[in-house]
Protein backbone atom coordinates (compact mmCIF):
# COMPACT_ATOMS: atom_id res chain seq x y z
CA UNK A 1 0.00 0.00 0.00
CA UNK A 2 2.78 2.52 1.18
CA UNK A 3 5.01 1.64 -2.10
CA UNK A 4 6.53 5.18 -2.36
CA UNK A 5 7.86 5.36 1.83
CA UNK A 6 8.40 1.27 1.72
CA UNK A 7 11.37 0.04 0.99
CA UNK A 8 14.49 -1.58 2.86
CA UNK A 9 17.55 -0.52 4.52
CA UNK A 10 19.97 -1.10 2.26
CA UNK A 11 23.99 -1.03 2.68
CA UNK A 12 24.86 2.28 0.72
CA UNK A 13 22.73 3.92 3.51
CA UNK A 14 25.19 2.94 6.43
CA UNK A 15 27.75 4.13 4.26
CA UNK A 16 26.29 7.56 4.47
CA UNK A 17 25.76 7.49 8.00
CA UNK A 18 29.62 6.89 8.80
CA UNK A 19 30.31 9.52 6.53
CA UNK A 20 28.53 12.09 8.78
CA UNK A 21 30.16 14.47 11.29
CA UNK A 22 31.16 13.05 14.34
CA UNK A 23 29.04 13.73 17.90
CA UNK A 24 31.43 13.89 21.13
CA UNK A 25 28.67 11.31 22.84
CA UNK A 26 25.82 9.83 22.91
CA UNK A 27 23.08 12.19 22.80
CA UNK A 28 20.41 12.75 25.57
CA UNK A 29 16.50 11.74 24.98
CA UNK A 30 15.95 15.63 26.78
CA UNK A 31 17.98 17.31 24.39
CA UNK A 32 16.38 15.09 21.18
CA UNK A 33 13.11 15.36 22.30
CA UNK A 34 14.11 19.38 22.72
CA UNK A 35 15.61 19.80 19.58
CA UNK A 36 12.70 18.16 17.65
CA UNK A 37 10.55 20.64 19.48
CA UNK A 38 11.90 23.37 18.28
CA UNK A 39 12.16 22.13 14.62
CA UNK A 40 9.06 24.15 13.55
CA UNK A 41 9.66 24.31 10.21
CA UNK A 42 12.05 22.49 8.19
CA UNK A 43 12.91 22.01 4.92
CA UNK A 44 15.74 20.38 2.81
CA UNK A 45 16.73 17.56 0.14
CA UNK A 46 16.45 13.93 0.81
CA UNK A 47 17.60 10.44 -0.77
CA UNK A 48 15.27 6.98 -0.53
CA UNK A 49 17.07 3.97 -1.09
CA UNK A 50 14.21 1.79 -2.72
CA UNK A 51 13.57 -2.07 -2.42
CA UNK A 52 14.83 -2.66 -6.62
CA UNK A 53 18.19 -1.18 -5.39
CA UNK A 54 17.14 2.13 -7.76
CA UNK A 55 17.41 5.62 -5.67
CA UNK A 56 15.04 8.02 -5.43
CA UNK A 57 15.32 11.75 -4.61
CA UNK A 58 13.21 14.82 -3.88
CA UNK A 59 12.44 17.39 -1.39
CA UNK A 60 11.04 17.27 2.37
CA UNK A 61 9.21 19.87 3.49
CA UNK A 62 8.16 19.45 7.65
CA UNK A 63 5.36 21.83 9.45
CA UNK A 64 5.18 20.78 13.32
CA UNK A 65 3.19 19.81 14.57
CA UNK A 66 1.78 17.14 12.10
CA UNK A 67 2.31 18.27 8.34
CA UNK A 68 4.90 16.89 6.16
CA UNK A 69 5.82 16.80 2.38
CA UNK A 70 7.68 14.78 0.07
CA UNK A 71 8.40 15.56 -3.62
CA UNK A 72 10.00 13.24 -5.72
CA UNK A 73 11.78 14.27 -8.29
CA UNK A 74 11.63 13.41 -12.15
CA UNK A 75 10.83 10.93 -13.33
CA UNK A 76 9.30 9.35 -10.14
CA UNK A 77 6.66 12.57 -9.57
CA UNK A 78 5.14 11.09 -7.04
CA UNK A 79 3.99 13.15 -3.52
CA UNK A 80 3.12 12.44 -0.62
CA UNK A 81 1.59 15.02 2.17
CA UNK A 82 0.23 14.75 5.53
CA UNK A 83 -2.08 16.99 7.46
CA UNK A 84 -4.81 16.54 9.50
CA UNK A 85 -4.11 13.01 10.62
CA UNK A 86 -3.86 11.90 7.14
CA UNK A 87 -1.04 10.70 4.66
CA UNK A 88 -1.71 11.15 0.87
CA UNK A 89 -0.03 9.60 -1.76
CA UNK A 90 -0.37 11.16 -5.16
CA UNK A 91 0.93 8.99 -8.25
CA UNK A 92 0.39 10.24 -10.90
CA UNK A 93 -0.08 7.72 -13.04
CA UNK A 94 -3.12 6.59 -11.30
CA UNK A 95 -6.46 8.19 -11.65
CA UNK A 96 -8.22 6.92 -9.13
CA UNK A 97 -7.51 9.79 -6.82
CA UNK A 98 -4.72 9.43 -3.68
CA UNK A 99 -4.11 6.76 -1.44
CA UNK A 100 -4.82 7.65 1.71
CA UNK A 101 -4.08 6.09 5.69
CA UNK A 102 -4.44 8.14 9.18
CA UNK A 103 -1.17 9.41 10.32
CA UNK A 104 -1.55 8.18 13.43
CA UNK A 105 -1.09 4.77 12.06
CA UNK A 106 3.08 5.30 10.88
CA UNK A 107 5.29 5.76 13.24
CA UNK A 108 6.44 9.18 11.03
CA UNK A 109 3.39 10.27 13.67
CA UNK A 110 6.26 10.45 16.50
CA UNK A 111 8.21 13.22 15.57
CA UNK A 112 5.41 14.99 14.06
CA UNK A 113 3.74 15.58 17.37
CA UNK A 114 2.40 18.18 18.66
CA UNK A 115 4.93 17.69 21.62
CA UNK A 116 7.74 15.62 21.44
CA UNK A 117 8.59 13.59 24.61
CA UNK A 118 11.04 10.43 24.32
CA UNK A 119 11.45 10.27 27.82
CA UNK A 120 8.03 8.91 28.44
CA UNK A 121 7.71 4.95 29.12
CA UNK A 122 7.55 2.55 26.85
CA UNK A 123 8.12 4.84 23.89
CA UNK A 124 12.05 4.27 23.20
CA UNK A 125 12.97 1.09 22.53
CA UNK A 126 16.64 1.77 21.75
CA UNK A 127 18.96 4.46 22.13
CA UNK A 128 22.73 4.18 21.17
CA UNK A 129 25.79 6.00 19.72
CA UNK A 130 28.25 4.64 17.52
CA UNK A 131 31.09 6.98 18.01
CA UNK A 132 29.36 9.08 14.81
CA UNK A 133 26.05 9.34 15.58
CA UNK A 134 22.92 8.87 17.83
CA UNK A 135 20.61 6.20 17.07
CA UNK A 136 16.69 6.35 19.10
CA UNK A 137 14.09 3.57 18.19
CA UNK A 138 10.73 4.73 19.10
CA UNK A 139 7.55 3.59 19.03
CA UNK A 140 3.76 4.66 19.53
CA UNK A 141 3.43 3.40 23.69
CA UNK A 142 0.04 2.93 23.13
CA UNK A 143 0.36 1.12 19.87
CA UNK A 144 3.82 -0.93 19.56
CA UNK A 145 2.13 -2.73 16.97
CA UNK A 146 2.29 0.05 14.67
CA UNK A 147 5.91 -0.18 14.18
CA UNK A 148 9.10 1.88 14.85
CA UNK A 149 11.01 4.85 14.00
CA UNK A 150 14.58 4.56 14.13
CA UNK A 151 16.25 8.00 14.06
CA UNK A 152 19.65 9.04 13.06
CA UNK A 153 21.39 12.29 15.20
CA UNK A 154 24.59 13.96 14.79
CA UNK A 155 25.69 16.58 17.23
CA UNK A 156 27.51 20.03 17.62
CA UNK A 157 24.77 21.13 17.05
CA UNK A 158 22.22 18.25 16.93
CA UNK A 159 20.73 17.49 13.60
CA UNK A 160 18.71 15.04 12.26
CA UNK A 161 20.29 12.91 9.50
CA UNK A 162 18.03 10.42 8.79
CA UNK A 163 15.26 7.75 9.64
CA UNK A 164 13.84 4.20 9.26
CA UNK A 165 10.27 3.47 9.36
CA UNK A 166 9.71 -0.08 10.33
CA UNK A 167 5.96 -0.11 9.54
CA UNK A 168 2.32 -2.46 11.03
CA UNK A 169 2.95 -4.93 7.67
CA UNK A 170 6.68 -5.66 8.60
CA UNK A 171 8.33 -3.06 6.34
CA UNK A 172 11.04 -0.75 6.51
CA UNK A 173 11.62 2.31 4.56
CA UNK A 174 14.82 4.64 4.76
CA UNK A 175 15.27 8.22 4.09
CA UNK A 176 18.72 9.99 4.30
CA UNK A 177 18.17 13.92 4.77
CA UNK A 178 20.61 16.56 3.53
CA UNK A 179 21.35 19.44 6.09
CA UNK A 180 17.92 21.01 6.84
CA UNK A 181 16.88 24.56 6.67
CA UNK A 182 15.00 25.57 9.76
CA UNK A 183 12.62 28.09 10.87
CA UNK A 184 11.28 29.30 7.16
CA UNK A 185 7.84 30.38 6.28
CA UNK A 186 6.29 27.37 4.47
CA UNK A 187 2.74 27.93 3.13
CA UNK A 188 0.08 25.87 4.44
CA UNK A 189 -1.49 25.49 1.34
CA UNK A 190 1.77 22.77 0.50
CA UNK A 191 -0.12 20.50 2.81
CA UNK A 192 -3.55 20.53 1.95
CA UNK A 193 -4.40 17.34 0.84
CA UNK A 194 -7.66 18.35 -0.64
CA UNK A 195 -6.48 21.41 -2.83
CA UNK A 196 -3.80 18.85 -4.09
CA UNK A 197 -6.53 16.38 -5.10
CA UNK A 198 -8.96 19.37 -6.62
CA UNK A 199 -5.42 20.91 -9.14
CA UNK A 200 -5.36 17.11 -9.78
CA UNK A 201 -8.86 16.97 -10.89
CA UNK A 202 -9.03 13.90 -8.54
CA UNK A 203 -11.10 15.47 -5.32
CA UNK A 204 -14.45 13.64 -6.74
CA UNK A 205 -13.31 10.54 -7.40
Amino acid sequence: MMRFLLAPLLGPVLAMALALPAAAEKLPLAEISSYLNDMRTASGDFTQINADGTISTGTIYINRPGRIRFEYAPPDQTLVLASAGTVAIFDPKSNTGPETYPLARTPLSIILAERVNLGQARMVTGHSYDGTATTVTAQDPQHPEYGNIQMVFTGNPIQLRQWVINDDAGNSTTVVLGDLRLGQSIAARMFDIGAEADRRGEGGR
